[in-house]
């Protein structure tokens, strides 16, 4: 059994910190990554707001993603010795993979691949102050969290859900356990339901 899980969400609403628990807790299961397939910088186009525009997806290789989603879909257990997970003997014939990004909903292509979808939110003020307490490789540009990445994450929140696109949301502010325990029940859940 294979059960694709993303968990995408506003930027710093604790996708990878989710993503990271549950990938320390369910057997068999690989983690992918949305960053790793941003275009490089030179490729990012400035916006007439004078921001790169680096939350839309045509700064994401989004064909790149995919691609990678299907050689796990063909093969699950060399895509996790490709990745350093080792399978786990004994475990159930079930392998988890999980999609962890900011816009994984807005790629018609990937959300039809979906078993679960969760979104995370966060209010706005938390959001922007968990964005300044970050450090980014190429560091934002003073305003660029109210002029471009909050407008962005609203407009492609509007999308997905004029899309019907069919998501759990998730509270951003709940402790991360807490968070972690509720996902991890609800996937074990979708588990046995398919295993039945």
């Amino acid at each position: 059994m294979k059960l694709i899980v993303g968990i995408g969400g506003m930027t710093n609403g604790g996708k990878t910190t989710l993503a990271d628990g549950l990938h320390r807790s369910l057997p068999n299961c690989c983690v992918i990554h949305q960053d790793d397939f941003f275009k490089p910088q030179d490729q990012i186009a400035v916006g007439e707001d004078g921001f790169k525009q680096w939350d839309v997806p045509e700064s994401l290789d989004m064909e790149a993603m995919l691609s990678t989603v299907q050689a796990w879909l063909s093969n699950p257990q060399k895509f996790a010795r490709a990745h350093g997970v080792n399978v786990q003997p004994g475990a159930p014939d079930t392998h988890v993979l999980l999609l962890e990004g900011f816009l994984l909903y807005s790629y018609k292509p990937l959300v039809d691949l979906y078993s679960r979808r969760y979104f995370l939110t966060v209010p706005y003020e938390e959001c922007k102050w968990r964005r300044s307490t970050r450090t980014y490789t190429v560091p934002d540009p003073p305003g660029l969290f109210d002029g471009h990445v909050w407008p962005m994450y609203q407009k492609y929140k509007r999308e997905m859900e004029a899309n019907g696109v069919d998501v759990v949301y998730l509270d951003g502010t709940k402790p991360r356990e807490e968070l972690l325990r509720e996902v991890l029940e609800d996937i074990q859940n979708s588990l046995r339901c398919a295993a039945l």
